[in-house]
């Protein structure tokens, strides 16, 4: 057997993940010393409760509750607690002991990723986060290191398994939002509470790491504009079948050029996409981010977007990496964001959309609507009318599902109010983004 150099590794955190981490680190240990060139050798795993039930079976020396203790002394510290603190200053706390660390966490990286990393910096550790953009689908190394001598110009990812669960089954089955909902919660896919899932903060997290990134810019989490999917129903996806497209909660990071030079838009939110994008075709809980650069052209990096074991190799992965730069010395190597290029809000996007409205079926209407949108410079691509309600006095209501071309978001915002307000719009039912095209 090689003697191999020693370094100690603490874990923070067993739950799903961080239990299978800690397992894999044993099971292997061989073969991750043959990787990394240096023994990786569990110290400890901080927890809040030791005796509560775990997804591996770990022998019980190896947990403590005082993880201070733990950092002090380690090379390498995972973290895997979650949530903003005590994970916040655990992290600090290892950066400045000269650990290096791996964490998962995406809120922590969305909200205090600027901190953290200057303190890395400041003493020349490094921060490896793999695991804390798409799970077990490596995209982080790709967008720093892969794609750091190319351009990257548009990003578009499914980022979270559980709004693609549902709205996949929404538009394969022809389900409600409600009754999917109920089955992913029942088969542990969502939370009791899942709002951070459904609302989009999960996605708009991911979206913010993943744009910082990709565009060498501090993306602030309160820049990402987002929506949720709870207002999604079987007619809009009932509408979007019939025109050739799925829906899909995006995440979308974009470089923007016009005359005062370049700028980015994050956003995350349900949207459009073609039945034949590569995205469309993601199924179940899965994820997949797609990348748009310059010289590369287009890439696609799809897998498991969660789950215990998957998202543990990814953590295993950065834990090796780690471990070849202590071997090999040197500074840690910090993250860009010289280009500070500036964040628009999501009025300056300009994407093509789909318009559902409930109008008066009565003679004329088209033509006021038609007329309103060219007014707010909003054109029209396609216009399918159909009767959805008929009084026996000759009244009625008809559904107008409008395609358009590509608009300005804010002039296409104050055209739809402007609808809304008009005396022959009865409800606007959605106004949906299409995306890819």
């Amino acid at each position: 057997m090689t003697d191999y150099r020693r370094l100690r590794v603490a874990l923070l955190g067993a739950g799903a993940v961080g239990s299978q981490v800690a397992s894999l680190l044993r099971q292997h240990a061989d073969e991750l010393a043959d990787r990394a060139g240096a023994r990786l050798e569990l110290v400890g795993i901080a927890v809040r409760d030791v005796d509560a039930k775990r997804d591996a079976d770990l022998p019980k020396e190896l947990f403590t509750t005082d993880a201070e203790s733990l950092i002090i002394g380690s090379d390498i510290v995972i973290e895997l607690m979650g949530g903003i603190e005590p994970a916040r200053a655990y992290l600090l706390q290892a950066i400045n002991s000269g650990a290096d660390v791996v964490t998962a966490n995406k809120a922590l990286l969305a909200t205090h990723g600027p901190e953290i990393f200057d303190a890395a910096d400041q003493v020349g550790a490094e921060v490896y986060y793999e695991a804390a953009a798409a799970g077990a689908i490596p995209i982080i190394r790709p967008l720093r290191d892969s794609l750091a001598g190319d351009r990257v110009q548009r990003i578009m990812g499914i980022v979270n398994g559980t709004t693609n669960y549902i709205l996949d089954r929404m538009d394969g089955e022809g389900a409600e939002f409600a009754d999917v909902l109920a089955d992913a919660q029942r088969l542990g896919y969502a939370e009791a509470d899942p709002t951070a899932d459904v609302e989009g903060y999960d996605a708009a997290q991911k979206a913010a790491i993943l744009a910082s990134l990709a565009f060498h810019t501090t993306v602030p989490l309160d820049a990402v504009h987002r929506e949720g999917i709870t207002s999604i129903d079987k007619s809009m996806m009932d509408a979007a079948r019939h025109a050739g497209y799925v829906i899909k909660l995006l995440a979308v990071c974009e470089r923007l050029t016009d005359g005062s030079g370049e700028s980015i838009s994050v956003r995350v939110y349900p949207a459009l996409i073609d039945r034949a994008h590569p995205l469309a075709s993601v199924h179940g809980a899965n994820n997949a981010v797609f990348v748009q650069a310059e010289a590369a052209g287009n890439l696609m990096f799809y897998g498991a977007g969660a789950g215990g074991v998957q998202t543990a190799s990814a953590v295993l992965g950065d834990v090796v990496s780690a471990a070849r730069r202590h071997i090999a010395g040197g500074v840690g190597v910090g993250e860009s964001t010289l280009a500070n290029l500036p964040i628009v809000p999501v009025g300056r996007v300009t994407t093509s959309y789909q318009i559902t409205l409930e109008v008066d079926d009565q003679p004329g209407v088209l033509a006021t609507v038609a007329g309103i949108l060219s007014d707010g410079r909003v054109s029209i691509a396609t216009v399918e009318q159909t009767v959805v309600a008929s009084g026996d006095d000759g009244s009625g209501v008809a559904r107008l599902v409008i395609g358009t071309h590509k608009a300005l978001e804010q002039d296409l915002s104050e055209t739809v109010d402007r609808l809304a307000a008009s005396g022959v719009v009865e409800r606007v039912v959605s106004v949906l983004r299409v995306e890819g095209n």
